[in-house]
């Protein structure tokens, strides 16, 4: 059962977690460090939740919603989380386009079509069986926690103005607007239909002593690997309050960018932390695109029992990523903001994912019990509220 956790827990520690968390820490130091680590413990319920329902049913939280709620229903959510879907291919190819421009001096839009040509060699390895794409997957999990291990243990974070850090508390409205976008950025919604579709099958169950087993072990992986997951958000966020805000940011310039993060690491630091920050991003793009369009197929097919070839599907979603890095947009601030619209999009895949996990109609004896359930809709209005907040402190306040 170890794998699938760790493919989900790429979408954790995409280029758009290298935006908000950089951005956040540089802009309000620790203060946020309360919100990474409740949109990781958030994410464990939520992940565990969704590959349950795979093991369990045998068929993913796409399939599940579309037998249980009809056709129309199905559509709609299809239609939302197509849209989510490109918000996501954003902040993955951006992501993944800066890394190779920083480490290679490539073009944007080359190093966008560099990035889809990777991806497609790493989801090609599904052909020859799911554990060599998942060790693909992982190992590319590995680099990035070993530059934010590296960078961490070079720089030294405050250890105090950490844990201060994880008292709530907000600066105005731009602090909850990188909370939104970092809840956003952590429990992404293409992962949660993704989960489901990893767990169905892989490991044949008869009994229900067997079935709990499964359970046990699936347990593990996603503790496991969405804790690795939250240690590295932890960590973006610590090496960018102690390095870009406060006195010595000043002497690192404009870090509000990826680029400039780069430079302020380069500046401050050495070219050893820069190159290790690039080499994570660039890293992060390429898995987080993978997993990214096997996420599409599942949604696809799922709620609308459609396949369109991989190529195809590449094309369209990363549409829109292409011409942003071609028209010369800030590619931070559109992560940002694309993680924002994806925080937007999560209660459309948690509400179904609550509604079916807690029926005995679909989960049997397996059904949610009454402080599981209350868990999900306390995570479920709190992600919520926070999207009020934020449109009421844009817009009214």
């Amino acid at each position: 059962m170890f794998g699938p956790a760790f493919v989900a827990a790429v979408a954790y520690v995409d280029p758009g977690n290298f935006a908000t968390n950089f951005a956040g820490g540089a802009r309000y130091g620790y203060r946020l460090m309360w919100v990474v680590l409740l949109a990781n413990l958030m994410a464990m319920p939520i992940q565990y939740l969704s590959a349950k329902l795979g093991i369990v049913t045998g068929m993913s939280l796409p399939r599940a919603c579309r037998e249980r709620f009809g056709r129309t229903a199905a559509r709609g959510l299809w239609a939302q989380a197509e849209l989510i879907a490109m918000a996501t291919d954003l902040a993955e190819f951006v992501g993944a386009a800066v890394g190779l421009n920083l480490l290679f001096g490539v073009p944007p839009t080359v190093a966008a079509a560099i990035t889809a040509v990777i991806a497609f060699v790493v989801l090609g390895l599904q052909s020859r069986g799911v554990r060599r794409f998942e060790v693909a997957v992982v190992a590319l999990l590995a680099v990035i926690l070993a530059g934010f291990l590296y960078e961490t243990l070079r720089i030294g974070p405050d250890a105090r103005g950490a844990v201060a850090g994880l008292i709530p508390t907000f600066d105005g409205a731009g602090s909850v607007l990188l909370a939104v976008g970092i809840v956003g950025a952590t429990a992404m919604p293409h992962v949660i239909y993704l989960h489901s579709a990893l767990t169905t099958e892989r490991v044949p169950w008869t009994t229900g002593e067997e079935r709990r087993s499964v359970l046990r072990f699936e347990r593990y992986d996603v503790v496991i690997a969405l804790g690795i997951a939250g240690l590295i958000n932890m960590a973006m966020l610590a090496v960018a309050a102690k390095l870009f805000h406060g006195p010595a940011a000043a002497r690192a310039g404009d870090v509000t960018t990826l680029e400039g993060a780069h430079a302020g690491l380069g500046t401050l630091i050495g070219g050893g932390a820069a190159l290790a920050f690039a080499v994570a991003l660039l890293a992060s793009g390429i898995s987080s695109s993978s997993v990214g369009t096997f996420a599409g197929q599942v949604i696809m097919d799922g709620f609308i029992r459609r396949r369109i070839p991989l190529v195809a599907r590449r094309a369209i979603t990363m549409a829109p990523a292409i011409a942003l890095l071609a028209a010369g947009i800030d590619p931070t601030a559109a992560l940002v903001l694309s993680q924002v619209l994806l925080s937007f999009g999560i209660p459309f895949a948690l509400i179904p994912l609550v509604l079916l996990t807690s029926s005995r109609k679909v989960m049997g004896a397996q059904a949610s019990g009454r402080a599981m359930t209350a868990l999900m809709i306390a995570i479920t209005a709190t992600i919520v509220a926070l999207n009020l907040y934020l449109l009421y402190r844009q817009f009214l306040a």
